[in-house]
């Protein structure tokens, strides 16, 4: 299955954003050679960085390493194809305008017979390509879209539960992990994915960890790789993988929890009814 990966930090900071980590899960000899990507948020606008090919043959992947932008959130996706064909449209993170943000989408998971349910009709908004991730998030675009026809951020307590809602009809049709914002907000929703150890499709679909990385003159080493290269001061630092990433603590998202964070703090997590 896909790998996701997102990464929330209390200030600003040039991150290397655990790619060496994604670049050997998508390596060569792994399952998921398919394509990768990341979107590092820098205020409303992402730079967004994709590839439809393994993320270890790529030398953007290393280039990234060293030269990532700064960033307070990043989002990222390694690709095994299961819907659509491989190439650059079909190739996560999406990110789409809406409302002077850009909002940024990546899943892991394959939802059978999406484009039939009409409980996720994508309105206005049109899929480039042709997998199942992409039609998701026009259907999530559709829904959120009344909430930022006003000028002012929408509330968190009106988006959450649209957002619980909307994860809950994804789910009737097979794994539905995902990780989204809207440029406020980091929203990670965690289901079932293939337990190697197991292999079948089990919970837990996501994990997180949050630490607390000290400053100093040497850049800190923070989770899975994830380095803080620049910046005054320590930060938070809250992680969102698909696997653990290293030996701490990471907790288990619960089988349809969802996750709000901000600036790497949880801002509320909601269990399914």
């Amino acid at each position: 299955m896909c790998e996701l990966l997102a990464v929330s930090t209390s200030q600003p900071a040039r991150l290397a954003f655990s790619l060496h980590t994604l670049a050997a899960r998508g390596s060569p000899t792994g399952g998921t050679r398919d394509g990768w990507g990341v979107a590092f948020y820098q205020g409303e606008d992402v730079a967004l960085y994709r590839e439809p090919g393994a993320a270890g043959d790529s030398a953007l992947v290393t280039f990234l390493e060293s030269h990532g932008p700064a960033t307070g959130l990043a989002i990222s996706h390694i690709r095994h194809a299961t819907q659509g064909s491989v190439r650059l449209a079909n190739t996560q993170p999406f990110v789409r305008q809406l409302a002077g943000r850009a909002h940024v989408f990546a899943h892991n998971g394959n939802l059978l017979g999406i484009e039939a349910r009409d409980a996720l009709g994508a309105g206005r908004w049109q899929p480039v390509g042709d997998t199942d991730s992409e039609r998701a998030f026009c259907a999530l675009l559709a829904r959120v879209e009344p909430l930022w026809a006003a000028a002012a951020v929408p509330a968190l307590l009106e988006r959450l539960p649209l957002l619980a809602d909307f994860a809950a009809d994804l789910r009737r049709l097979g794994p539905a992990n995902f990780l989204y914002s809207d440029g406020d907000a980091l929203f990670a929703h965690g289901h079932r994915r293939i337990q190697p150890a197991l292999g079948r499709i089990e919970p837990p679909g996501l994990w997180t960890l949050q630490r607390h990385c000290a400053g100093g003159d040497e850049p800190p080493q923070c989770q899975g790789g994830v380095s803080i290269m620049d910046g005054d001061g320590g930060r938070t630092v809250q992680c969102v993988a698909s696997v653990p990433l290293t030996d701490e603590a990471w907790r288990p998202l619960a089988e349809g929890e969802l996750l709000a964070v901000r600036g790497g703090e949880l801002l509320a997590r909601r269990l399914p009814d």
